[in-house]
Formats: structure tokens, sequence, C-alpha cells
């Protein structure tokens, strides 16, 4: 069967998953192809080209709906918070994707739906300027929190969470404001502050450019 990028794509998916980042290289993935190392790199010029097209299929690989332009009557801003939790749910959900998709780089192909995401916001009234930082700021934030997230998963795994003495240094009253926020976060969903910061977002580029 002949090799195509889509296979040397999906098989790099494939790694990640079971084996993490740190063992995804050129030359594991041609010998989990059973190729050599000049034939992948036929279809595929380097690692970090690799990366980007891995990191499309991991956001791609996700969706449930259209990504690129909101529903009929949607709202523009319901539409970039819900894709927004879309992006989070995809990293989250692969080992070591957040990783991956930091500082990754469109392909020629994902450049059309990236200009149709865009022309949503300025359609909404932002400058094309500010659309693409919202967009960046925005995507900063989804894969910061989703970093964090696994982070704290693995320490969890690992044990290493809040250790008994750090917990009672909080609760024993000489960090009262520690100690108020703490209660107040205990009974909240896992992913309570990802939601809190999105909206913070979410809010503040609809109040800055929504027509009321």
């Amino acid at each position: 069967m002949a090799l195509t990028r889509e296979a040397i794509v999906q098989t790099a998916v494939k790694l990640l998953r079971r084996d993490g980042l740190e063992a995804l290289s050129l030359r594991k993935l041609a010998a989990e192809l059973n190729v050599s190392a000049p034939t992948l790199y036929w279809h595929i010029g380097s690692k970090r080209e690799l990366l980007d097209l891995v990191a499309e299929e991991l956001v791609r690989g996700h969706r449930n709906g259209p990504p690129d332009r909101p529903a009929d009557g949607q709202p523009w801003w319901e539409w970039l918070r819900d894709r927004s939790r879309e992006i989070f749910d995809a990293l989250i959900a692969t080992r070591d994707a957040p990783r991956v998709v930091a500082g990754n780089r469109p392909s020629l192909q994902t450049l059309p739906e990236a200009d149709r995401v865009l022309g949503v916001l300025i359609d909404a009234g932002l400058p094309p300027g500010e659309a693409q930082h919202a967009l960046f700021a925005l995507g900063a934030y989804i894969i910061g929190s989703a970093t964090e997230w696994q982070e704290e998963a693995a320490r969890a795994e690992a044990g290493l969470g809040f250790s008994v003495e750090l917990a009672a240094a909080i609760r024993s009253g000489d960090y009262p404001h520690l100690a108020a926020a703490f209660r107040e976060l205990h009974d909240q969903p896992p992913r309570a502050t990802f939601e809190y910061g999105l909206q913070l977002m979410i809010d503040g580029l609809r109040a800055r450019y929504a027509s009321e």
C-alpha cells in the first residue's frame, strides 16, 4: 500500500497517545510505518512540519460540528465560547497535545478555515488585527489551561496533590484569605477555573465590540 501523508499523521497521533511527545521521533515513526527514513522525508520535511499536521488532526478529530462559523441565529460570542471549549476538550483528551499545538502554524489546507474563523470576528465589528489578536489570546489561554490540566492530572496520578501539611496550614486560620477561597472552590467541578477565565475573555470581547 502506498504511503500517504494522512497515514503518516494518523500513525503519529497513535504514537503520541501511546508513548507521549518525547517518544515521537521521525525515526520511530518510520519504524512504526515499516518504511525508511528517506521515504518518510519525501512526505514530511521536518519534525516541526509533522507536529503542525498532528496539531491540526488532534483538533479536527475531536470536532462534532462546523467549527468555522456560528450556526444560524447563534451570536458570535456564543460560537466563540463553544469553539474554545471544543478545542480545550480536544487538547486535554490526548497526552501532550497542548505541547504539540503550542507554536503550531496552519498548513495551506487549513488556511480557508482560518480565514473564515477570522471573518466571523471581523463581521462582528473587530478590526482585522484585533480579531487576530483575540484569537491568538484565546488560543494561548486554552493551551495554557490544557497544559495545567494535564500537569495536575499527572500530579494526582503520582500522589503529589496537596500534602496533609499544606492543607492543614491553610485551614489553621493563619491564612484566612486562602482558607475562604478554598472553601468556596471546594465543591466546584474540575474545569471551573477554565470556564471562569474563558467567560471573562468572552465577556470582555462582547463588551468591547458587540452592538446591542
